[in-house]
């Protein structure tokens, strides 16, 4: 989502994805107040701002903090940009004396600034990178994990994770290897459990990459506790919009918004399913939104997005969660 200087220069500008869409989901008006939750390189948190939102933005990475404070600058007082994870907005906003906001926007999931950067250890595109992938850049490694970690457990991420068929295949390889140390351990692994064809339009690590990265990084945990501090901080009438990259993301928002819309009592892997007594948090979520063939040319990486929205009703919300995190 941004890029500054490292060891390898990115290999292509941020696009922000779904950009025109998403904003025109915040159906932003001058004044109001709008949290980006996932600032990035401050694309989307600009475009707020270019329609006359006061801008919360909030990221965990310190890299997005430090070269964010340019677009910060340039916003001329429109953007504030706050050091935290998204799952925990509530208590992030409630510490920097803001109340209730007017839209809430979260871009899911790893971007170009993670990608294109060799140090951070996110892509196979550099085999000799360290194997890190900690979107925080604290806590325990991905090298760290995959040294320490049962072959069972490990095969369980997988599968749950990345979707991966062959995860016990996968997972012994994996641990046959040890120690691993860099990118291409990892998939030099990865290719001797499933093999790789030149033709492969996708290289088979990829679903691994996924769920040690997913897992890793708490993501989907993180997403569910976002969605209900976002239902709690948004006002009545205040709009919600969710860019997700995957199905295991796009599940969790779909079956959050019919959820709380009263459409389906829903659940997830996290909470049990439980049938609906409160009142709805949202009205009717709108059509889900996915790239058009421009921005496809534009930026192949948007292929998977999906962009979900819904306008906040005045219930109370039915989880407020976060700050007690």
């Amino acid at each position: 989502m941004s890029h500054a200087a490292s060891a390898t220069p990115p290999a292509e500008p941020h696009l922000p994805v779904l950009l025109d869409e998403s904003v025109e989901a915040l159906a932003i008006a001058p004044g109001e107040t709008h949290v980006d939750g996932t600032f990035g390189a401050g694309g989307h948190s600009s475009a707020m701002a270019a329609r006359g939102a006061r801008v919360v933005s909030i990221d965990q990475d310190p890299d997005a903090i430090a070269e964010g404070q340019a677009v910060v600058a340039a916003s001329d007082g429109a953007i504030r940009l706050l050091h935290g994870n998204f799952a925990v907005m509530d208590a992030l906003l409630a510490e920097a004396g803001y109340g209730s906001v007017d839209g809430v926007l979260l871009d899911i999931g790893v971007s170009s600034m993670h990608l294109d950067r060799a140090r951070r250890g996110f892509s196979f595109r550099f085999p000799d990178a360290p194997l890190d992938m900690r979107m925080s850049q604290a806590g325990e490694t991905a090298a760290e994990l995959l040294n320490r970690i049962d072959e069972s457990e490990l095969a369980d991420i997988l599968y749950t994770y990345g979707e991966e068929r062959q995860s016990r295949r996968v997972a012994r390889f994996i641990v046959a290897a040890r120690p691993l140390a860099t990118i291409g351990d990892l998939v030099g692994a990865v290719h001797k459990a499933l093999g790789k064809r030149p033709g492969d339009k996708t290289d088979p690590a990829t679903r691994t990459f996924q769920a040690i990265r997913i897992y890793l990084n708490g993501e989907l945990d993180a997403l569910e506790r976002g969605l209900d501090a976002a239902e709690a901080v948004l006002r009545p009438g205040g709009r919600l919009a969710v860019i997700t990259f995957h199905s295991l993301e796009d599940r969790i928002v779909k079956n959050f918004l019919r959820a709380r819309s009263g459409q389906d009592a829903g659940g997830s892997r996290h909470r049990p399913e439980a049938r609906a007594t409160r009142a709805p948090t949202f009205h009717k979520p709108a059509r889900a939104v996915r790239p058009g063939d421009a921005e496809l040319a534009r930026n192949p990486r948007a292929r998977s997005a999906t962009l979900r929205s819904a306008v906040r009703t005045d219930a109370p919300a039915w989880n407020h969660v976060g700050a007690q995190s």
